[in-house]
């Protein structure tokens, strides 16, 4: 936790020693005045003008002062980190609490020049380019790393970092750094086919800190598993096509055998598992790569939710659910109908899938205004919460059982999650064990449309 910098306090015993000797330091003022006066009186009775002489006192000690404010002034002005001059008296304290305050003064700056020093050599050690921009955009300052990754420059400083970093995406983030809280990926503009992940955090009020890294390896990495699964999942799938019409062809044959006919149905069975695998994978692989694809279709919301509440109903047969269709919002959606429908029947086949029999299913659609919801509702078995930050990853099971009997690849709220991110949309889930669960997808104002 962030803690303000310690500023040192004057002891409780320096703070009496202040005290006792601005008095001392006065009491030498009034015994110079009482000499001066008593001097004055002897002399002024002697030669009979005792006033004269009262008035010259005053004045000589007011010189005394004056000559005290004299080198007072000086000091501060010409040697204030020099040693103070040896004056008693009320100057002389005004000097010395003076003259402490700065040596305090000085310590602090010291420790603070330290620890900027400090904080400044291990950000210049970083492999991680550190850039800090003003409230104008303008580069102020910047580490060696941020030379190497990002192209800056000492011709650099005070440069609009918008036009040193001129992907349009990398401005589109720079407005918009609230909604991309895990930063940004962009192509380097110094060196072909590598990447750099640049985040940014405002400071304050709007001054920001940039921090970028290579993340080429990982990108690479990346574009390695999607190559290798989108060739996989494709290879597989011929060979499964053929193995499962000749499972078909064995299985209609009416004089088999009845230990070969189970055998043949739990082939089948594992060959449709097999099927819908691969078709997931196919299908989250061509999300990844079509992200940058326009989704701007214009989707009759009630239309959609009553196909899907006819194909819940036929899923429901073998289940016996009590299914409830609830539409209280009148605008459409704007994005891909297809894609949309399947992260919405992926939902929905879930929630029947993972309620015990005769549970209720509610699906519904609504809106506040600002934003519209997509909701399936069940009273099914729940989720323990702790599962939940992870309900979204690949092949994360809760209980993979259970998944293997119900068929479950693994894949379908992965699939659900890249649908919903390319609509900038997000998936809101509530669960209690034994109680249900509550999948909510919310949709920004931006991907609706009203009507007229």
């Amino acid at each position: 936790m962030y803690e303000p910098y310690p500023v040192p306090e004057l002891a409780r015993e320096h703070k009496r020693i202040r005290y006792s000797s601005l008095w001392d330091f006065a009491k030498q003022d009034l015994r110079l005045l009482a000499f001066f006066l008593i001097i004055a009186s002897f002399i002024g009775f002697g030669i009979g003008y005792f006033w004269i002489c009262i008035v010259i006192a005053f004045v000589a000690f007011f010189a005394t002062q004056m000559r005290s404010l004299y080198l007072v002034n000086e000091w501060i002005s010409n040697r204030p980190y020099d040693v103070p001059p040896n004056i008693g008296g009320i100057w002389g304290a005004l000097l010395f609490n003076v003259y402490r305050a700065q040596r305090q003064e000085r310590i602090v700056q010291a420790e603070m020049v330290e620890l900027i020093d400090r904080a400044q050599s291990s950000l210049v050690a970083l492999q991680e380019a550190v850039v800090l921009l003003d409230e104008n955009q303008q580069i102020e300052w910047w580490n060696p790393a941020a030379e190497r990754l990002l192209g800056i420059s000492s011709d650099d400083r005070r440069r609009n970092i918008l036009t040193l970093l001129r992907q349009p995406s990398f401005i589109e983030y720079y407005y918009h750094i609230d909604e991309s809280p895990d930063g940004l990926k962009m192509r380097s503009s110094l060196f072909e086919d590598h990447y750099v992940q640049v985040k940014m955090t405002r400071f304050g009020g709007e001054s920001r800190v940039l921090v970028a890294y290579d993340v080429t390896r990982m990108h690479n990495l990346e574009q390695m598993r999607k190559d290798f699964v989108d060739n996989i999942s494709h290879e597989l799938r011929t060979p499964l096509t053929v193995l499962s019409g000749y499972i078909e062809t064995f299985t209609d044959q009416e004089d088999i055998n009845p230990r070969w006919k189970r055998a043949f149905d739990q082939m089948q069975s594992q060959t449709r598992r097999m099927n819908a695998l691969v078709n997931d994978l196919l299908l989250l692989s061509r999300l990844e790569n079509d992200k940058n694809i326009a989704k701007n279709q214009i989707i009759e919301m009630p239309s959609l939710m009553n196909q899907l509440f006819d194909d819940a109903q036929a899923y429901n047969i073998d289940y016996g659910h009590t299914l409830n269709l609830d539409i209280d919002s009148h605008c459409d959606l704007i994005g891909s109908d297809m894609e949309l429908a399947s992260a919405f029947s992926n939902l929905i086949t879930n929630a029947i899938k993972y309620t015990p029999k005769g549970g209720t299913i509610t699906i519904g659609w609504h809106d506040d205004g600002e934003s519209a919801y997509f909701v399936v509702q069940d009273n099914g078995i729940g989720i323990d919460p702790k599962h939940l930050p992870r309900l979204t990853e690949r092949f994360y099971r809760i209980d993979s059982d259970r998944s293997r009997r119900t068929g479950g690849t693994g894949l379908g709220l992965a699939i659900v999650k890249h649908v919903l991110m390319q609509h900038q949309a997000h998936l809101e889930i509530e669960s209690k064990e034994n109680q249900g669960s509550t999948f909510k997808v919310v949709f920004p104002k931006e991907r609706l449309s009203f009507p007229d």
